[in-house]
């Protein structure tokens, strides 16, 4: 998980190129671009429950305390992703005091697979926008 300036698809359609709020991601795929820099795929995570539970995972509260988030219940949101080039100029410090780290710590491996699969689930059926953010 990182933080980062996630641009929803209706901020990019009303023109803007940064998010209006910095918050955790979960770092979905990582890829190889043609110049060797590393693509992130990331899924924002928010306080606010999902209007549909299929385009979202709730994050356990025992995962949020070891990552060192508030005891508020959260989402990953399965229907909307922001693809950036390694590193990009929205990551912003994860940890509250910590300079320069983005990371937070790693998902457990399951609930990461369970994420990651209903994640293409969701794109196959083409109810997620993927917004891909340049420098």
């Amino acid at each position: 998980m990182i933080r980062y300036s996630f641009l929803r698809h209706a901020e990019k359609e009303r023109g803007l190129e940064e998010g209006v709020k910095d918050r955790p991601c979960a770092v979905i795929l990582v890829t190889q671009g043609s110049d060797e820099r590393g693509i992130v795929t990331v899924l924002p995570i928010t306080h606010r429950p999902p209007d549909d539970d299929r385009l979202a995972v709730e994050l356990p509260a025992v995962t949020k305390a070891r990552l060192g988030l508030d005891g508020d219940r959260s989402w990953v949101m399965l229907s909307e992703a922001n693809c950036f080039e390694w590193p990009g100029p929205d990551l912003r410090p994860g940890i509250s005091g910590v300079g320069s780290r983005v990371a937070y710590a790693l998902l457990p491996f399951r609930l990461m697979d369970e994420i990651r699969l209903r994640f293409i689930d969701v794109l196959r059926k083409r109810r997620a926008s993927v917004v891909i953010r340049t420098d």
